[in-house]
């Protein structure tokens, strides 16, 4: 590709995160990034484009960044919850309640009925430019639904968590140690095996820190690694909890004491800020500003579930995130591809350099600050993953 207006690479250098190349050619071999540099460069050197027969795209003056990360979503269920949304904005505040009614309706619906809402929705999300995408489980909270919503997502992504201890069922309501035993013994034994992750949601209603140290120590215990859902809806355990146990990534932290912010930045477990949450639930947004000020990596993921956060839009995300929680629009960006590359400790996606996937979304924009500058619109204009155009 040549003749892209600026390209991020998100390959750091000092005072430019991401990477900054204006006037940029990408080459592509066997779905991998070849090589990097300006279109003088390309049209002067080896990297010359065509001279290998593979077909040339012209940007015309666009802006190309990597494929979007979307590190944590819930796409594997059926059901609507529209009247809870509409509810919610006429003043009745979000609890986690709501996920049981999505699990009921989970629970009845056919493989192909989940199957088909899933790929629908990971169409919707390569559309907009998402490349790689995380998927939890969690709306089954039984043993077979629970399996079932995890081999569905693992034929959509290697990304796939864990997630039965999303909230007690409510077969199980005044015994949630009893589900805990569940979630630890045989649930986990059949559904680890199409999962890279746990996750917990340490939050009042939901988990305490020690039923979540039980789940991760668990998940740890059969190879997956942790992820914990935490300090959402008010302070407490999880961030502390997510820290101590390596994981890679805590999500939502909206309330955060001075003790978490510090024990962020020293430790490499990222932040994952979820801005979908708070427009669709009226809650305050994270304070970014304050993270990053702290020296804490940041993610940005859509949360796209049914209850709390109905989108997969990560340009809407980046876009949040510039308006309400203090990022600059470089920074968005960074943390909607690099900093989602590192939720997931992954180092092949989230950058535009020698060896990555060959990721890209050219842009209807002459640069990445549109991404926040045109709130709404779609500026995605094309998409490739692995090379190969969605």
């Amino acid at each position: 590709m040549t003749g892209i207006a600026e390209l991020t690479t998100n390959a750091a250098v000092a005072g430019d995160p991401c990477g900054t190349i204006r006037d940029a050619a990408v080459r592509v071999h066997a779905g991998r990034v070849a090589w990097v540099g300006t279109t003088d460069a390309a049209t002067s050197s080896a990297h010359r484009p065509g001279r290998d027969g593979l077909p040339v795209v012209d940007a015309a003056g666009r802006a190309v960044v990597p494929g979007f990360v979307d590190s944590h979503s819930h796409l594997v269920f059926a059901g609507d919850r529209a009247d809870e949304f509409a509810a919610r904005m006429a003043g009745r505040s979000y609890a986690a309640g709501g996920i049981r009614t999505t699990v009921a309706a989970t629970r009845a619906a056919s493989d192909d009925d989940l199957r088909r809402r899933l790929r629908a929705l990971v169409d919707e999300c390569r559309a907009q430019g998402t490349t790689t995408l995380e998927i939890k489980t969690g709306y089954g909270l039984d043993v077979e639904t629970e399996t079932r919503l995890a081999r569905l997502a693992a034929e959509v992504t290697e990304e796939v968590t864990f997630l039965g201890a999303h909230v007690v069922p409510a077969e199980f309501a005044g015994r949630p140690d009893d589900y805990i035993a569940l979630v630890t013994g045989a649930m986990l034994e059949a559904a680890a095996p199409f999962a890279r992750w746990i996750d917990v949601f340490c939050e009042d209603g939901a988990f305490t820190a020690d039923q979540s140290r039980r789940v991760l120590d668990a998940g740890r215990a059969r190879g997956l690694g942790i992820r914990v859902h935490g300090n959402q809806l008010g302070y407490g355990a999880g961030v502390a909890l997510a820290v101590a146990s390596g994981a890679a990534a805590v999500d939502h932290c909206t309330y955060l004491t001075d003790d978490d912010l510090s024990a962020l930045a020293a430790s490499t477990t990222v932040a994952t800020l979820l801005p979908g949450v708070e427009f669709s639930t009226r809650q305050p947004y994270p304070d970014a500003r304050r993270l990053l000020d702290a020296g804490v990596t940041v993610a940005l993921a859509s949360d796209c579930n049914p209850g709390s956060s109905f989108t997969s839009s990560m340009p809407l995300m980046i876009a949040l995130a510039v308006r309400e929680m203090g990022m600059t629009p470089a920074e968005a960006v960074w943390a909607a591809t690099a900093g989602g590359a590192r939720a997931l400790r992954r180092t092949d996606v989230g950058r535009i350099a020698p060896g990555a996937r060959a990721d890209l979304v050219l842009l209807e924009a002459p640069s990445r600050v549109h991404l926040a500058y045109r709130p709404g619109v779609p500026l995605v204009r094309r998409v490739w993953k692995d090379g190969v155009e969605v």
